[in-house]
Parts: structure tokens; sequence; C-alpha cells
């Protein structure tokens, strides 16, 4: 099964998040380096919030456009820890 790791963007729906995926794709010609966005419609049974950074893979369907199921919620807080030397 594909895991993909994203962005919560919209939680207006129940069970259900709209997740940004952000990727970096080279072209294969001019070797330029290009960011690629794509959003999906995910089922969320964890009660995430937007802006919490999550992994979710692929399953059966739920409903016409929902094909993707949250494993697990990163949160952005704990990952944005920077530590600074004096």
């Amino acid at each position: 099964m594909k895991q993909l790791i994203g962005i919560v963007l919209a939680k207006k729906m129940t069970k259900t998040a709209k997740v940004l995926v952000d990727r970096i794709k080279v072209h294969p010609l001019y070797k330029k380096r290009i960011k690629i966005k794509k959003s999906y419609q995910v089922h969320d049974e964890l009660g995430t919030k937007v802006g919490d950074r999550v992994k979710f893979r692929s399953c059966r369907p739920f409903s016409k456009t929902k094909r993707w199921k949250i494993i697990e919620v990163i949160n952005l807080k704990e990952n944005k820890k920077k530590d600074k030397k004096v």
C-alpha cells in the first residue's frame, strides 16, 4: 500500500480531511526541479486539526473521492524544535 505525508488544509466535513502533499519532480529534458502540489480527500478517524502533519495510506474506497486513510498524526510543533548554539 502506498503511504504519503502531508499537511491538513481543511477539516470542514465529518470524518474527512483535505490534505496537501508536496513533492519535487525533475524535468526529464531540462533537469529543473519542479515542486508539485496535490491535495487528497482523506478519511479521518483520529480527529486531526488544520495545520497538522499526517501520514496516510491507500485503502478501500470510502466514497466517490475518498480512497485514503490517516494512519498517524505528526504535529508540526514537535518537529520544528530548533537548537541554537551560542
